[in-house]
């Protein structure tokens, strides 16, 4: 759902019930009931979200499940359910700014009182803490975070194509994807949807175009750098990549396309670290089977994105227990670590035993220590309708035969007239 429409169905929500209606009160001696929602739906999602269930139900808790597929769909449904007076406890956002509608509407309970408690002010990277703290408040429980910019890549394919390092230079990466062509598999396994284009088209920005050019276009809107020929040659990059994708790309979806890596018809697939949920429910061990690399060179930049639940209006006591015992069970050590662990992505505290995690989080974690590696995700420096227009953008000129000189035009105006 993009920004506008949401912004709509939260304007009808106001007029159809004032505020979020209060759920109906639930008898004392009954579990503390969480509703939640979710588009965690893939095979390593669902035995991923399973750790905070049973973490939160072992509480005192009651978690009741509500996955629906898809993130746009799953959005929606938590708004048609305030529409309705009937909204879950919980429901999952990306850590961004796609709840900010909800704040500035005053359909959010916040659990500033679960931070204090937590002390998420010391644990948590800024970034992450930027998009979920609003005016002093906290409106979001972060769960994980993400990088969208890993290579994932097929230990079976690269030895096929006598490929015997990880690449250090995008120039490097390049031959390494004619290698894997010239040996008869799918060199980039390519899921050919507007957010998979994005989240690539962003890998490559930071990659090639470096962080400072990044801020630059994302976060200032600068004119002049998104004219500039640094940033032409960043879409020039972008468009080289599809010179290695197959024709059953269009299309596809992230976790098919991460299929195609772990049987090794694919070398090697871009894509955020939850991608490793699916290397691991086919029991793939990371460094033997499949490798990992989050960039090119020891400074590559880190994009940190990543998933929170929001917390829906409501004055019934026992709903807004359960709204903090569920923000204080995801965000502990322990339940951090049973999820993470299983959905590929590194822990919101560094408090936590690694162990358990494998050597790509091990190697996320060490990373994000070093702040000026950090480099925060587009949709936490753009509006939901920026980024829908600059992924519209990104679609017609991955898509279509046009120059990089008019795309760079149109991506000037889509951050212009947002």
């Amino acid at each position: 759902m993009n920004a506008t429409k949401l912004g709509s169905a939260i304007a009808l929500a106001l007029a159809a019930c004032g505020a979020a209606r209060a759920q109906a009160p639930a008898p004392a001696s009954a579990p503390l009931k969480a509703t939640v929602i979710h588009w965690w739906t893939s095979g390593g999602e669902s035995q991923a979200v399973k750790q905070f269930a049973d973490a939160y139900n072992k509480a005192g808790g009651q978690w009741v499940d509500n996955a629906i597929a898809g993130a746009d769909q799953s959005r929606a449904t938590t708004i048609n359910r305030i529409v309705g007076g009937n909204a879950p406890t919980a429901a999952q956002f990306n850590t961004s700014k796609q709840f900010r509608d909800f704040v500035e509407q005053g359909l959010l309970n916040n659990v500033d009182d679960v931070a204090a408690a937590g002390k998420w002010d010391q644990i948590m990277p800024p970034s992450i803490l930027a998009a979920i703290k609003i005016n002093g408040h906290f409106y979001a429980a972060p769960v994980d975070i993400h990088m969208p910019a890993w290579f994932f890549y097929s230990k079976a394919a690269y030895k096929k194509a006598g490929i015997a390092n990880e690449p250090q230079t995008w120039d490097e990466f390049l031959a390494q994807l004619a290698k894997l062509k010239a040996a008869g598999l799918v060199p980039l396994a390519f899921g050919g949807q507007v957010w998979q284009e994005k989240i690539t088209f962003d890998a490559i920005f930071a990659m090639v175009g470096g962080s400072d050019l990044y801020l630059k276009v994302y976060r200032d809107r600068d004119q002049k750098a998104v004219m500039s020929p640094a940033f032409k040659q960043v879409l020039v990059d972008f468009k080289k990549l599809k010179a290695f994708v197959d024709a059953g790309s269009p299309g596809r979806n992230w976790n098919d396309a991460t299929a195609m890596v772990v049987s090794g018809k694919a070398g090697v697939q871009i894509m955020g670290d939850w991608a490793k949920g699916e290397f691991s429910s086919a029991k793939q061990v990371a460094g033997k089977d499949f490798g990992c690399f989050p960039g090119f060179g020891p400074k590559a930049p880190y994009i940190v994105a990543g998933d929170a639940f929001v917390f829906p209006k409501t004055t019934d006591a026992n709903a807004i227990k359960a709204q903090k015992l569920l923000a204080t069970v995801v965000t502990s050590p322990a339940a951090q670590v049973a999820f993470n662990s299983r959905k590929g992505a590194i822990p919101i505290r560094g408090d936590v035993d690694e162990s358990t995690l494998d050597i790509c989080a091990r190697q996320g974690l060490a990373i994000i220590k070093d702040k000026s590696r950090q480099l925060p995700n587009a949709e936490m420096l753009a509006s939901p309708d920026t980024t829908g227009a600059l992924q519209d953008v990104l679609t017609s000129y991955w898509n279509k035969n046009q120059s990089p000189e008019d795309a760079q035009k149109a991506f000037a105006r889509a951050l212009k007239d947002q």
